[in-house]
C-alpha cells in the first residue's frame, strides 16, 4: 500500500483494493492523510511517549555493574542476588526503587549486548535434578589438572558436599594419586565432619588400581566410618556436581595471578573455597555456606543417607546369593556375593547394588507387579 501511494498511483475503488490487499479501509485513509500533510510517508517509532514501567537508569547501570564486577559468576541470578543485598544496603524501597525481576535483569543484559545467544542448549527444565536430603549424607570427590606459571601440570582435589554444594575441600597436589586422594578426602572431614557416603569415579587414586578398592583413598574413608559408592566406568554424570565444580574453579583461577608453586596454587585455592562457599549458588537459591548452616540436620557415618527421590539400602546377600528388598521383593546379585554385606541404592524404579569397597556389582529395572525381580545387569 505505502509504495502504491508514495508512487502516486490512482486508486478508483479503495474497498476493492483494501480487499485485495488485505488492508482495513481505515488503515488505508489515516496513511494517505498522513502523506497529505508531512509530503512523504515516513516510518514512525512504535515507542510510548512515557514508560512508567521502565527500569529506572540507576538499576540499570548497577545491573551493568555488577555484570562486570562478578565475573565469571555473572549471569543473571548472580547478578539479581547480588541486587537483593544492595538494595538492602541502600533502602532503595525509601528511593522508590526496587529489585527487578530476573526476566528483567537478563533483557537489560541483551540490551546492551552482554548476554550471548546459545539456542541450542539443553533447557533446565529439562534435567532430573538427585540430591541427598541432607549435608553429610554424601561427598562427591574428584581430582582435576590445572597448570602452574611454567606450565607445570599439578592436580587438585574437590571435596563436594552432594546437598549444600559445599565446598568441603580443596587441595594441591603434584599428582593425582591415592596419597593425595586420601589427604583431600581427611582434609575435608577436618573442615566440616565425616560424610555417611563417598562418591567418587573409578580412577586409579580412588579405585587403588591393583588393589582393587583397598588402596589409601579406600583406607582412609574407612577411617572416618564412611562408606564408598563408584559411578559406572565412562559415566561421568553420576559425579556430576563436583565434575561441573572444576569449570567454575578454572574459570576464577584464569582470572588470577598464575601461582609459580604449589605452595602459591594452594594458598589460592584457600581464598577460591572462601569465594566458592559464600557465593550465591543459582541450584540452591541461596549461598552453600548459608544452605549448611541453615539445614535442620546433618547426616555423617552411621547414619543411613536420606533423599527425597532416592533411598539407600544396606542388605546381606543369603547363602544362595539373593537379597531382599522390604518384604515384596526379592532378586539375585550372584553366588559370589553369597552372606556379604551390600549397599543399594533405589532411585525410583532403578535400583544399584554396590559391594562393601564400593565396586558397583550391577543394576535393573524394578518391575512392581512381580515378587521375584531376576538377576542383577552387570555393571557397564
Amino acid at each position: 500500500m505505502d509504495a502504491a501511494l508514495l508512487a502516486g498511483v490512482k486508486i478508483d475503488n479503495v474497498s476493492q483494493w483494501c480487499r485485495d490487499n488485505g488492508i482495513d479501509r481505515r488503515t488505508f485513509y489515516r496513511h494517505r492523510e498522513r502523506i497529505e500533510q508531512e509530503g512523504a510517508w515516513r516510518p514512525r517509532s512504535r515507542r510510548p511517549k512515557t514508560s512508567p514501567g521502565q527500569t529506572p537508569a540507576q538499576v540499570e547501570g548497577e545491573i551493568l555493574r555488577l555484570r562486570g564486577e562478578l565475573a565469571p559468576d555473572n549471569g543473571a541470578d548472580a547478578v539479581l542476588a547480588a541486587l537483593r543485598d544492595l538494595a538492602a544496603a541502600q533502602d532503595w524501597a525509601g528511593q522508590g526503587l526496587r529489585v527487578p525481576h530476573r526476566s528483567t535483569v537478563n533483557r537489560v543484559l541483551k540490551r546492551s549486548g552482554l548476554v550471548e545467544a546459545r539456542p541450542g542448549r539443553r533447557p533446565k527444565s529439562s534435567f532430573r535434578r538427585f540430591a541427598y536430603a541432607r549435608p553429610r549424607d554424601c561427598y562427591q570427590v574428584d581430582a582435576t589438572v590445572v597448570k602452574l606459571a611454567d606450565g607445570t601440570p599439578a592436580a587438585v582435589f574437590d571435596v563436594l558436599d552432594d546437598c549444600t554444594r559445599l565446598l568441603a575441600a580443596c587441595t594441591a597436589a603434584p599428582a593425582e594419586t591415592g596419597k593425595d586422594a586420601a589427604a583431600a578426602i581427611r582434609a575435608a572431614a577436618a573442615a566440616a565432619g565425616a560424610p555417611g557416603l563417598v562418591l567418587c569415579d573409578n580412577g586409579t587414586a580412588f579405585s587403588g588400581g591393583a588393589a582393587r578398592g583397598r588402596g589409601e583413598f579406600a583406607r582412609a574413608t574407612a577411617a572416618l566410618g564412611s562408606r564408598i559408592i563408584r559411578s559406572s566406568p565412562y559415566h561421568p554424570q553420576t559425579c556430576g556436581k563436583v565434575e561441573r565444580h572444576h569449570q567454575t574453579l578454572k574459570n576464577w583461577l584464569a582470572r588470577q595471578p598464575a601461582p609459580a608453586t604449589l605452595t602459591e596454587l594452594q594458598a589460592l585455592l584457600d581464598r577460591y573455597r572462601g569465594h566458592y562457599n559464600s557465593r550465591h549458588h543459582t541450584a540452591l537459591g541461596t549461598t552453600p555456606r548459608r544452605a549448611w548452616d541453615n539445614a535442620e540436620s546433618h547426616g555423617g557415618p552411621g547414619q543411613l543417607p536420606r533423599q527425597d527421590d532416592a533411598t539407600v539400602h544396606k542388605l546381606t546377600a543369603d547363602r544362595g546369593g539373593k537379597v531382599s528388598l522390604g518384604a515384596s521383593m526379592t532378586l539375585y546379585i550372584g553366588r559370589s556375593h553369597a552372606r556379604q554385606h551390600v549397599t543399594a541404592i533405589r532411585d525410583h524404579d532403578h535400583l544399584t547394588v554396590y559391594t562393601t569397597a564400593g565396586e558397583p556389582i550391577g543394576h535393573l529395572r524394578l518391575d512392581h507387579t512381580r515378587h521375584y525381580q531376576g538377576t542383577l545387569k552387570p555393571a557397564a
